[in-house]
């Protein structure tokens, strides 16, 4: 649907990486995600059928939602590369977050969400979170966006 791409071209929202507890750890370069309710807060991320993320994250009982720092690195391991071959996250510092989640080290500013809901929509599953824990930006921050990394070979089709 030309109309409907040539509008969504427009937009430029933030990109995440969700990250998921495994066992293995997993996490994915997510372009899908945002705020959904002020009161409870709650935000909500959707994670592609096709990736081999979906079932560590249909499976947790929480997860974590970074912010990206400028700069490809990161972008590009969670989104360049499948963890079907890849272990991203032995090429990343990272420590064990609430409920376990994996936390990455050189995220500016991340959450772990309780997994309270989700819901299948087309090729993407939705997942509604409340937030557990959360470390905030430091003032001024700036974080990657899906123009900074739309020249990134997915490693997964969507």
């Amino acid at each position: 649907m030309g109309e409907f791409d040539a509008f969504t071209d427009l937009l430029d929202q933030p990109v995440y990486v969700v990250t998921a507890p495994g066992p293995p750890p997993a996490g994915c370069l997510v372009g899908f995600a945002g705020q959904c309710s002020i009161h409870p807060p709650r935000f909500v991320v959707w994670i592609s059928k096709a990736n081999h993320t979906y079932d560590a994250a249909l499976a947790a009982d929480a997860l974590g939602v970074h912010l990206l720092p400028h700069g490809q690195g990161l972008a590009e391991l969670f989104g360049g590369r499948s963890g079907d071959d890849t272990d991203k996250f032995a090429r990343v510092e990272w420590y064990h977050g609430p409920y376990g989640v994996p936390v990455l080290a050189d995220a500016p500013a991340w959450f772990v969400g309780r997994v309270i809901d989700c819901a299948d929509w087309g090729d993407h599953t939705g997942l509604l979170l409340a937030p557990v824990a959360v470390s905030a930006p430091p003032t001024g921050a700036s974080v990657l966006s899906y123009r900074d990394v739309s020249d990134i070979e997915a490693g997964h089709p969507a």
